[in-house]
């Protein structure tokens, strides 16, 4: 077997390896004298040799507990000091490994260096059709590390794993700025959207294939991609082959607007989340390019001009679904456009979205609904605007979609948004619009269609915030007094639950130093059996013909959001395909895959969660009741320490279940601090409801008092009206 140099390993590294904390790592620096020195690397962040520190760790029998997905993204940074073909090489092979046997990968793994690298070759040169760039890919054997890893971690956690870890790597490497990847649930939310009649779709900058995924799992059959950047398009040609195997799928490089890879086509839909604020998109040397039936767009306009590629490329009555930041509504630059793109009658309708609900995250951005116009079709009159920006409050609290809705700021870490409200909000407002434009009533504040011609001002301003609420005159005042008065009542109701949470007293000091523990892996107690840890794994090679879940009662699943807001189980279940997933019982502890943003990472399983199906990136822990106490378990599991001494990763940090630390106590005692762990719980649920409550009904009054709807209460008896309240 072929020897390659040296590969070295960090501190952080050798914790990930052994499966302790970094801490750990620095007290064996210290008390052993015969830890492997420094190799290189500097004082403050030393390297050590890779082969020496494996052979002090096999000495004293610590095995490795880092997942093969931690594994291979370790073997890719030391595949950078020495194999020979870069980590986006490595993406066809797998596609090519996903689709053999575990056996067969367990095979390859054991050959030597350079018959591996042979084999490689060979199977990314067989992808050439199919995979950009993947005929000239060539492997040595000094790439045999990083392939072995790449196997393993296909066997193991499947190809969707082992793809996402080197698409991180390749986007950090790579200079490109702006690289956003759409959501899940919006990519859904904008299939959603489009007939369920469409076959052919085209993302002419498609980036990882999230919104082709999303067209797939709701019918298209013929999935067209480009995407500048080679490692995206060859991601996204990837992914979509794991996980669309029954789709035709064309992925191709390089630049829509300036070298389109699919000159000719159309298409019966396009979804599309473009580059924003590119002033390089080609402006001069496009100028007199075919696409601009509704007019050359400005230099600082490229949405628009993805917009009319978009359209370009649908057949008559074709549709059109684009991501796109709220300046694209308003720019004076792109009036003329605007206004050609409405008495054309291409815009259908135009949503805004909360900030928070896709990067940039400060942003609020919106969804654009259009239609290519059929030659004698018929005349379209007006434009649907629909603000779930300002409807989000209500919509992240579960709020009827039927009410009108209280402007407030949300989206936010701080607020989860509940997607699956959010979207049924949006889809009904839509689907009626779409069946009777003409009949549409909207909803105060929320959803209201406007006439063209009133949108062809000297303006062409389409937000949706500004449209919706250029009517006051649908508002009910005494329903809104109502409102407010319900609303006034439930926050004094929720307060004086807060009150009665933040009680008992009693909390007393350890000592004059901290309680230490003696502690267990969640790894360790799953083999001593003290607990069963669970996870929803996909498996692309059996995909379901119906495209809906293994056989289950299960009606909903529960996902991180979920954990992270303290809401019911939200998902979809027909959304999790061919996933093996486990269901939820009362007393399972579930901790969130993806550690980030606020809100509790760990919970505890009530009734309300029995039943649900487990969301893919939720991990399950199921104490054995007699040993473990669930929300002893749930308390340590939710610490901020322990989540970051599990986590990996650098730009996502992914959960590690079985490197999560458990204290070792005896079941009475894990109890007492269970009981503790319950009250926290409820306080911060109860501190959550109030502030949420407070929320709604300062944004509802102080839109009634600003509309127009409501007047200030009257002065109290004996009181000024300054310190009326």
């Amino acid at each position: 077997m072929s020897q390659s140099s040296a590969a070295h390993v960090t501190a952080a590294e050798i914790s990930r390896i052994a499966g302790v904390t970094r801490a750990t790592v620095s007290n064996w620096r210290r008390r052993h004298d015969d830890f492997p020195s420094p190799s290189g690397g500097t004082e403050s962040s030393p390297l050590y040799d890779l082969e020496a520190v494996q052979a002090w760790l096999a000495a004293r029998g610590h095995t490795t507990t880092a997942g093969p997905r931690e594994e291979f993204r370790t073997a890719l940074r030391l595949h950078a000091q020495g194999g020979a073909a870069g980590g986006t090489a490595l993406l066809p092979l797998v596609l090519a490994a996903s689709r053999h046997a575990p056996d067969d990968l367990t095979t390859f793994t054991e050959l030597t260096d350079d018959d591996l690298a042979a084999r490689a070759t060979a199977d990314a040169k067989a992808l050439a059709n199919t995979v950009p760039g993947s005929g000239t890919i060539r492997f040595t054997p000094a790439d045999g590390a990083a392939l072995r890893a790449l196997l393993r971690c296909v066997r193991d956690e499947g190809g969707q794993a082992a793809l996402g870890v080197l698409a991180e790597r390749e986007l950090e490497d790579s200079a490109a700025s702006g690289t956003y990847q759409t959501p899940a649930q919006l990519a859904d939310l904008a299939a959603r959207l489009l007939p369920r009649s469409v076959g052919r779709v085209l993302d002419p900058a498609c980036g990882s294939g999230t919104l082709l995924e999303a067209a797939a799992r709701h019918g298209a059959t013929e999935l067209h991609g480009q995407d500048t950047l080679a490692v995206q398009a060859q991601r996204s040609a990837v992914g979509l082959l794991l996980e669309t195997p029954h789709a035709e799928i064309t992925v191709r490089d390089g630049d829509s607007l300036r070298a389109d890879a699919f000159p000719g086509l159309t298409v019966d839909a396009v979804l599309c989340n473009p580059p924003y604020g590119d002033r390089d998109w080609g402006h001069d040397e496009l100028a007199y390019d075919p696409r601009w039936a509704y007019g050359v767009p400005a230099r600082a306009e490229s949405e628009l001009a993805w917009i009319q590629h978009a359209l370009a490329h649908l057949i008559p009555g074709g549709w059109a679904v684009l991501i796109l930041p709220p300046a694209t509504a308003t720019r004076a630059s792109g009036r003329r456009v605007r206004a050609e793109l409405l008495r054309s009658g291409a815009v259908r309708a135009v949503v805004a979205l909360p900030a928070g609900a896709a990067p940039p995250l400060h942003v609020g951005l919106q969804l654009w609904v259009l239609q290519r116009p059929e030659p004698g079709g018929a005349e379209r009159k007006s434009v649907l605007f629909i603000d779930t920006a300002g409807a989000a409050e209500g919509t992240a609290a579960g709020s009827e979609p039927g009410r009108p809705a209280v402007a407030t700021r949300t989206g936010s870490a701080r607020n989860p948004l509940n997607w699956t409200a959010l979207s049924a909000r949006t889809l009904t407002h839509w689907e009626a619009f779409a069946t009777a434009p003409d009949a549409f009533t909207g909803e105060p504040a929320v959803a209201r269609a406007v006439p063209v011609v009133d949108l062809l001002d000297d303006l062409v301003d389409l937000t949706p915030a500004r449209q919706v609420r250029s009517s006051r005159t649908d508002i009910d005042p005494a329903e809104l007094a109502a409102r407010a008065d319900t609303g006034r009542r439930e926050l004094t109701e929720a307060a004086q639950s807060l009150v009665r949470a933040a009680g008992p007293t009693g909390w007393v000091a350890e000592g004059s130093s901290v309680k230490e523990w003696r502690t267990a892996t969640a790894s360790d107690l799953a083999r001593g059996g003290a607990l069963t840890l669970l996870r929803t794994v996909p498996d692309p090679k059996t995909p379901r013909a119906d495209g809906g879940a293994a056989s289950s009662p299960a009606t909903s699943v529960l996902t991180g959001t979920d954990i992270a807001s303290g809401s019911a189980p939200s998902g979809d279940p027909a959304e999790l395909r061919a996933e093996a997933a486990p269901v939820i019982a009362a007393g399972d502890v579930l901790v969130r895959a993806v550690a980030g943003g606020t809100g509790p990472m760990a919970r505890v399983a009530d009734e309300r969660d029995a039943g649900a199906l487990l969301g893919p990136n939720v991990h399950l822990l199921r104490p054995d009741p007699t040993r473990l106490d669930p929300w002893f378990l749930a308390g340590f599991l939710d610490s901020e320490d322990n989540i970051a001494g599990a986590s990996t990763g650098s730009t996502v940090l992914h959960v590690a279940p079985g490197r999560l630390r458990i204290p070792l106590m005896p079941l009475e005692e894990q109890r007492r601090y269970g009981e503790a762990f319950r009250h926290v719980h409820t306080l911060r649920a109860e501190a959550r409801k109030a502030a949420r409550l407070a929320e709604e009904t300062a944004g509802l009054l102080a839109g009634g008092l600003t509309g127009g709807a409501l007047i200030p209460p009257p002065p109290r008896p004996g009181s000024s009206a300054a310190d009326s309240s």
